[in-house]
């Protein structure tokens, strides 16, 4: 009886790893159940919608220019990554303090999220953020030398790996994981099969930028010992825990805020006065 046990379970677990590898990108990239947002970003002030064309599809990114600050001067901009379930629409509000803070802000859309057409992997996110770089780059009212990379959840895999194609001044990861390996084995699937691995804390070993980890104690999607990790691994970086779980944090923005701007701060990105 023990060697038919073992063999139906062999069985059964080759089946699961299968439906794992066929399925895994519908559980990572769940973009056909986001809630689409209509109307949003016609009342926002100076919003610039542009489409990039890229091997991997059309892709529309949004960008907020600095609303303080010298105009004749170019600005520093910050590259924003967003979580996998939610679209480049959810977060111009929220965001909007790093305008007032004489930052401009780029709002990359995911491949086949939202508007943009595609199919979402690593290799097509990837792409997409270094042609929305380069664009973004290029322009005469931006800083090339001042380039913040700021990622939430899946958007911290998506500009970990942009710092391995383009420099950056300085890395935000909010509630982001380790690895989608990493996030995998709780489900027992073998690393191999991952086929989007998005390696942060590879990257983060490497990376010779400041770097601001910020994470909630309680998150029970991604849990808080990722952050650690991550903190951990960078050589330049500094670690900000909210009692929060995933999706509320950060719990407090106006503590957010002035935690972000320290950071800029203290890194000589902005300077000591910006913030409004």
């Amino acid at each position: 009886m023990l060697p038919k046990i073992i063999g139906w379970a062999l069985i059964f677990y080759c089946g699961y790893c299968i439906f794992l590898f066929l399925m895994q990108r519908s559980i990572l990239f769940p973009r056909n159940q986001i809630p689409y947002p209509s109307g949003t970003g016609i009342a926002i002030p100076g919003l610039e919608k542009t489409w990039l064309d890229t091997e991997f599809g059309k892709i529309e990114t949004w960008y907020l220019p600095p609303l303080s600050g010298p105009q004749s001067r170019p600005a520093p901009v910050v590259i924003f990554g967003h979580g996998n379930g939610e679209l480049i629409d959810y977060w111009p509000e929220a965001l909007q303090n790093f305008n007032r803070m004489g930052i401009g802000l780029l709002l990359v859309e995911y491949p086949g999220y939202g508007r943009s057409s595609g199919t979402p992997s690593q290799k097509s996110i990837t792409g997409t953020f270094v042609a929305a770089y380069d664009a973004l780059s290029s322009r005469e009212d931006v800083d090339p030398s001042r380039i913040i990379l700021f990622g939430r959840s899946l958007g911290g895999g998506a500009v970990c790996a942009l710092v391995r194609q383009r420099p950056s001044a300085a890395l935000i990861l909010m509630s982001t994981f380790t690895s989608v390996q990493s996030m995998a084995a709780k489900f027992l699937a073998p690393k191999f099969l991952i086929r989007d691995p998005f390696n942060n804390l590879e990257v983060i070993k490497d990376y010779k930028g400041p770097v601001l980890v910020i994470h909630g104690q309680n998150d029970s999607i991604i849990p808080f010992a990722h952050g650690a990790s991550l903190h951990r691994a960078a050589k330049n970086s500094r670690l900000i825990t909210y009692e929060s779980g995933h999706n509320d944090c950060p719990p407090d923005w106006n503590q957010f805020w002035k935690d972000i701007t320290l950071f800029l701060t203290d890194n000589k990105i902005i300077p000591g006065d910006n913030f409004g």
